[in-house]
């Protein structure tokens, strides 16, 4: 229920069983509409001062499919780290905590990275400086996966999630952190710099890799019979939810929405790698049919020049002389 103008109501149950209202004041996050008002900024720019240079330099306008991703990750961006996400993320519920998680390390870096066109990112790091071969190690996908897979068993350490708690500054900076492992993360797959992806079937084994190891601190969550996070183990629970059960509500979320968009990101990329093979395979099949059919025509036309060319190469043998009678 609504309590005030500028609040978020929200049913919670006491110690006592006996339920009641808390209200989710608003808090401003200058922070967080710095940051989005910046990739704005930066956004526009690119689309109205640097765009018609790079056109004019014989680069690729950007697309509409990539303003449209950016579009997605900026507002994507702004919902989940203001109120009143954040504020029930950082201080309520955990699993909550564990969906914004998801969202600033996987979906909204993705979304970035397609809405990133090649000639932006060579502008903004130059590929002749050390940055560039900086950004080109991390990219491999052994080291894109360390970064990623170690961030986030650090992150979901019980210390590691209580100094977070306690710090607004650290807790902001451990989302920087997260969103550019899953920037480092994904380009192995959809790097605007081509040359870094893998093949479409060691794609779908690296994201199936990445998969796996989050595996580790859902599995914690879920079948752990005390409580993993003391910060979120409070007297009055939102909705009533009791704080195991938001425990194995963010192992669910960890491993089941985490790991089943990583799976259908892997069907799609398969998909549709095995129908471009079938697409080429029929393009083969049809020229080696063409080409058939045309020697095969070749050879029932006979034309005064292939008759003539059959004679040049073959010439009856000479006469032979007869005896003397």
């Amino acid at each position: 229920m609504i309590s005030s103008l500028v609040g978020f109501g929200l049913q919670t149950a006491n110690a006592d069983g006996n339920t009641g209202d808390v209200t989710v004041p608003w808090q401003p996050h200058p922070e967080v509409w710095m940051l989005v008002l910046g990739a704005v900024a930066l956004g526009w720019f690119a689309t109205k001062v640097v765009q018609p240079k790079a056109v004019a330099a014989g680069y690729d306008p950007i697309t509409r499919a990539q303003k449209l991703w950016f579009t997605v990750g900026v507002l994507g961006m702004w919902i989940v780290s203001d109120w009143p996400i954040h504020d029930v993320a950082e201080d309520y519920l955990y699993f909550v905590h564990m969906l914004q998680h998801l969202m600033l390390s996987i979906l909204l870096p993705a979304a970035f990275v397609l809405a990133t066109p090649r000639w932006l990112l060579e502008l903004v790091i130059n590929p002749d400086g050390r940055a560039w071969r900086w950004f080109t190690k991390v990219s491999r996908p052994v080291a894109a996966g360390l970064i990623f897979n170690a961030l986030t068993l650090l992150l979901h350490w019980s210390a590691v999630v209580q100094v977070s708690a306690d710090s607004g500054p650290t807790h902001f900076g451990f989302h920087v952190l997260v969103f550019s492992a899953g920037i480092i993360m994904w380009q192995p797959v959809i790097s605007p710099i081509v040359e870094w992806r893998l093949t479409p079937i060691t794609q779908c084994i690296y994201l199936f890799i990445m998969s796996i190891v989050p595996t580790i601190p859902s599995g914690w969550l879920l079948f752990s019979e005390g409580v993993v996070y003391r910060h979120y183990d409070t007297p009055s629970r939102l909705f009533g939810i009791d704080v195991l059960t938001d425990q194995q509500a963010a192992g669910v979320v960890m491993k089941l929405v985490g790991g089943f968009t990583l799976w259908a990101i892997i069907v799609v990329i398969f998909a549709k790698f095995a129908l471009a093979e079938g697409e080429r395979d029929r393009d083969d099949r049809r020229v080696r049919i063409a080409e058939a059919k045309r020697a095969a025509q070749a050879e029932a036309e006979l034309t005064y020049e292939s008759v003539t060319e059959a004679f040049e190469r073959f010439p009856a043998p000479p006469e032979s002389s007869s005896p003397t009678q």
